[in-house]
């Protein structure tokens, strides 16, 4: 191919290589527009204008979006130890595998991926049944993964309903604080999904239980009475 003759990375167009960082030159610019910064001193601002801003819309109360929107968190469990062992080059084998087995059907379910994090992924969707399903067939795409050394990758997942704050191709607020948070403490395999999102599940389809140890989900930008559940489909 053409491509191999090129400089830089032959797998360029794959999921992996096609992180979208747009969102934060428009957090520069709205951040800059919000506070009266120089918008010259805010192009030099980095990742952390996205916290900044963030910081600033909470304080003023505008840190909530107009619609409902259902974020999906996921990662693989034992990621970073595998990865220390395994070296580079199987490393980035294995999250394009993952990102082509994950991505397809995020967008099959009318969801939309906002951005990799490493070897995890958000995306948002318009309810939470569509979440669910779309992870149940990530799910189902990654179980035939396995890596030279046989180490096979095993997603968790966190799913939350809410209204956060658009931002470019991105999204702010407590709402994603929490879809971050239940993804933290989901064991390998396990889906954790907040009170809000297992609302908009469909009984026929999925089972959810509450977990005994959703207490230890509370921390910084997360409500002291979230209830969590873990999800499964219905066999």
């Amino acid at each position: 191919m053409l491509r191999d003759h090129l400089p830089g990375d032959r797998h360029f167009g794959d999921p992996l290589s096609m992180a979208d960082r747009r969102h934060l030159s428009t957090a520069q610019r709205q951040l800059a527009e919000l506070t009266g910064s120089d918008t010259g001193v805010m192009r030099e601002v980095s990742g952390g204008a996205l916290q900044v801003w963030q910081a600033v819309l909470a304080a003023r109360g505008r840190d909530r979006g107009d619609c409902d929107t259902t974020l999906l968190f996921t990662d693989i469990v034992g990621f970073s130890d595998w990865a220390l062992r395994a070296g580079d080059d199987a490393t980035l084998e294995l999250l394009r595998a993952v990102g082509v087995a994950i991505e397809p059907p995020v967008v099959a379910h009318g969801g939309e991926v906002v951005k990799r994090l490493g070897d995890g992924m958000m995306a948002s969707f318009r309810d939470p049944q569509s979440a669910f399903d779309a992870l149940a067939e990530a799910r189902d795409r990654t179980a035939s993964l396995r890596t030279p050394d046989g180490w096979r990758p095993r997603l968790r997942a966190g799913i939350h309903t809410g209204r956060p704050r658009r931002l470019g191709g991105d999204y702010l607020g407590v709402d994603v604080n929490i879809a971050a948070r239940l993804v933290e403490r989901a064991g390998a395999e396990e889906t954790l999904a907040s009170a809000a999102a297992v609302s908009g599940l469909d009984r026929t389809q999925v089972r959810w239980r509450r977990k005994k140890t959703f207490a230890l989900l509370r921390a910084k930008g997360v409500p002291s009475e979230l209830d969590v559940f873990a999800v499964t489909p219905r066999d």
